[in-house]
């Protein structure tokens, strides 16, 4: 197994976990606990359990929220990146633990909602064509983490996708920011260090708690990789902090 090295990022450390490599910078934000809207379900031995509450996917318009006075703490985890990054099949995999068949991508939004013990955590994503990437901003103000992911195995849309990221960091300078290096199964995908070099990660301001952890999906392939599985459990425990 490959060794750890240090990441210019204060607190930041890379290690490798079954192949996987995870950079993970802590710095603590608080916020509110997620709104609970409706019942988690019990386990036939009375413990609270985990599941999948709802999967909705629509291809209608967006609309503009209402944002009547500023943002103060978010309930939902907001993923956000290019088109064809892999987004729509992270999330599946977020919700099922792996992908039965090809998904479409999406045209507007996907929304999930999972239930881990007390806690029900919203995912929300939008599409990363060029006329949705105008929706993106809007919607920060409801997040709590915001999940991108990038196309690793794409390197000349690298710098389209770090000028994307940089403008929603500057709009909420101490958003969790949780980066996936996605398709890194790929032929000729870069690892997480040549991205977080790529996008200049070094520079994301203190205020932000950053992860950088390499995901690959697999359609067909019982249960997620280590790299998803290491990607959804940190976003639970992140919603989970006070």
């Amino acid at each position: 197994m490959p060794g750890a090295r240090e990441i210019g990022l204060v607190g930041a450390a890379l290690a490798l976990t079954g192949g996987v490599a995870c950079a993970v910078c802590y710095l603590r934000r608080k916020t509110l606990e997620p709104e609970k809207t409706e019942k988690e379900g019990l386990n036939g031995d009375g413990s609270r359990g985990e599941h999948v509450h709802k999967v909705t996917k629509t291809d209608t318009a967006l609309k503009k929220p209402v944002i009547s006075e500023p943002r103060t703490a978010g309930t939902q985890v907001l993923v956000l990146g290019l088109d064809g990054a892999g987004k729509t099949s992270l999330l599946h995999c977020f919700a099922t633990g792996t992908l039965e068949q090809d998904v479409c991508p999406t045209q507007g939004f996907n929304a999930i909602s999972i239930n881990k013990e007390e806690l029900q955590i919203e995912f929300l994503e939008i599409g990363g064509t060029e006329k949705l990437r105008d929706y993106w901003r809007m919607y920060l103000c409801k997040a709590r983490v915001l999940v991108f992911v990038v196309d690793s195995s794409d390197p000349e849309r690298f710098p389209l996708a770090k000028r994307l990221l940089d403008q929603l960091l500057s709009a909420d300078p101490c958003l969790p920011l949780v980066l996936l290096a996605n398709k890194q199964d790929v032929p000729g995908a870069r690892g997480i260090t040549e991205l977080y070099e790529a996008l200049d990660l070094g520079n994301v301001g203190d205020g932000h708690r950053l992860s950088v952890i390499g995901t690959q999906v697999k359609k067909g392939k019982s249960g997620a990789s280590t790299g998803v599985q290491d990607a959804r459990d940190l976003i639970i425990e992140m919603m989970s902090d006070d």
